[in-house]
C-alpha cells in the first residue's frame, strides 16, 4: 500500500481509501465488516462514510452505514483506520435530516456531529466533511450556472468558527470540503486566512475517465493551496468496468436495482467507455483497474475512494495499485478525451 498525509495536518492515509454509501442498502453489516477487515488487510486504513448513507437516502436506512462501521470499530479496531465522515447540507429532498434545514450553523453542526459519534462508537472523527454547500449552486452533476439569492446561506467563516470549537474539543481532527466549487474553495482559505481559522485539508470530489473537470478549476487550487482531492466515483458508478456496455444491467448491479442513477449512461459515455476499453484490451488489464490505476497517477490526489459490493470487486480495486500505465498509454487515453472530453460532468 502506498500513503500520503492529509494536507495541513500530520495525518497519514492509504492511496486507496475505502467507501462504504452501499453498506445498509447494498450489503449487509457482516459484508461491511468483511470489506474492512479485508481492506485493512491489505494496508488500506482510511475510510470514508457520511450521517447521510446509505445510498440512495431514505428514512429507514439513514444513519445505518455509519452504525455498522461503528459496530467493527467496537470490535477493538478503532485505531486502525482514519475515519472520514460528512454532515449533510440543506436539501429539501431528505427531509428527515434536520426536518431539510441542515445549514450549517453550529448548532446543527454540533447535532450532526454528537450523531455520528454515537452511531460510529467513537470520540473523535479524523476529518469531517461538508457534504454539499450551504448555498445554491451546481453540483452532482448539475450542468450551467444560474445565480440564485439565498438570504439564509450560512457565512463561511461562521461555519468554520463552528468546526473550530469542535477541533478545540477533540471531537474532530481536520474538516474538508466535498462536492464543493473553485469559488467554494477559495472562499474557505481566504475565510480562514482572515480570521485564523482552521485550513480545509481536503475536497471529495468526483474524478473518473469520464469526469475530469476537476482539471478545469480545481486542480491549480488544490496545488497551490494545499488542499488534496479525495476522488469518488473513480468508476463513474460502475460503468468504467464495462459491465453495462451494450445496454447490459447485470443482476444485482446499481443500475439495475436504481434506475435513477443515469449520471453516466449517457451516449456520449457509452462511445468513450467502449474506446477505453480498446485500450485495456490492448494492454492485457482490466477496464476497471486501468481506470482506478489513471485515477492513482494525478498529482493532484491525495486518496482514490474505492467501494466495491463484493470481496472479489474490492480485491480487483485494491490490485489497481499495483498496474504502471506507461507513457505511450497515457497518451492513447489522452487523445481519447481530447476527442470526448468530460461526457459525463
Amino acid at each position: 500500500m502506498q500513503y500520503t498525509t492529509l494536507p495541513n495536518t500530520d495525518i497519514s492515509v492509504s492511496k486507496l481509501c475505502l467507501g462504504s454509501m452501499t453498506w445498509g442498502e447494498q450489503n449487509s453489516e457482516t459484508e461491511a465488516h468483511e470489506q474492512l477487515d479485508y481492506a485493512v488487510e491489505r494496508g488500506i486504513n482510511f475510510v470514508d462514510t457520511a450521517e447521510m448513507y446509505p445510498v440512495p437516502p431514505n428514512t429507514q436506512t439513514q444513519g445505518l452505514t455509519e452504525t455498522y462501521i461503528g459496530n467493527w470499530l467496537a470490535k477493538g479496531n478503532r485505531d486502525k483506520v482514519v475515519l472520514a465522515s460528512k454532515i449533510t447540507g440543506p436539501a429539501v429532498w431528505i427531509p428527515w435530516v434536520r426536518d431539510g434545514n441542515s445549514r450549517f450553523i453550529e448548532k446543527n453542526i454540533t447535532e450532526a456531529l454528537e450523531n455520528s459519534l454515537r452511531r460510529l462508537q467513537t470520540d473523535s472523527i479524523d476529518l469531517y466533511q461538508l457534504h454539499w454547500p450551504d448555498r445554491p449552486t451546481n453540483y452532482f452533476g448539475e450542468l450551467g450556472y444560474f445565480h440564485k439569492d439565498d438570504p439564509d446561506t450560512t457565512p463561511i467563516h461562521e461555519t468554520l468558527a463552528a468546526l473550530q470549537k469542535q477541533i478545540e474539543a477533540g471531537k474532530i481532527r481536520a474538516i474538508g470540503l466535498s462536492n464543493e466549487t473553485p469559488w467554494g474553495m477559495m472562499k474557505f482559505v481566504e475565510a480562514a486566512r482572515y480570521h485564523n481559522l482552521p485550513r480545509v485539508a481536503s475536497i471529495q470530489n468526483p474524478y473518473n475517465l469520464l469526469n475530469r473537470v476537476f482539471e478545469i478549476g480545481h486542480a491549480e487550487i488544490s496545488h497551490l493551496e494545499d488542499i488534496g482531492l479525495l476522488a469518488y466515483s473513480p468508476l463513474a458508478f460502475g460503468v468504467l468496468s464495462g459491465k453495462y456496455l451494450d445496454g447490459q444491467k447485470p443482476a444485482g448491479s446499481r443500475m439495475a436495482r436504481f434506475s435513477h442513477f443515469d449520471r453516466y449512461t449517457k451516449p456520449e459515455a457509452e462511445e468513450a467507455v467502449q474506446s477505453y476499453k480498446q485500450i485495456a484490451d490492448e494492454y492485457d488489464i482490466s477496464l476497471t483497474q486501468m481506470s482506478l490505476a489513471y485515477v492513482n497517477t494525478r498529482s493532484f490526489l491525495c486518496s482514490n475512494i474505492i467501494g466495491a459490493t463484493s470481496l472479489q470487486q474490492l480485491e480487483e480495486n485494491i490490485d489497481s495499485l499495483d498496474i504502471k500505465l506507461d507513457k505511450k498509454l497515457l497518451q492513447k487515453i489522452e487523445s481519447i478525451h481530447q476527442h470526448n472530453s468530460n461526457p459525463c460532468p
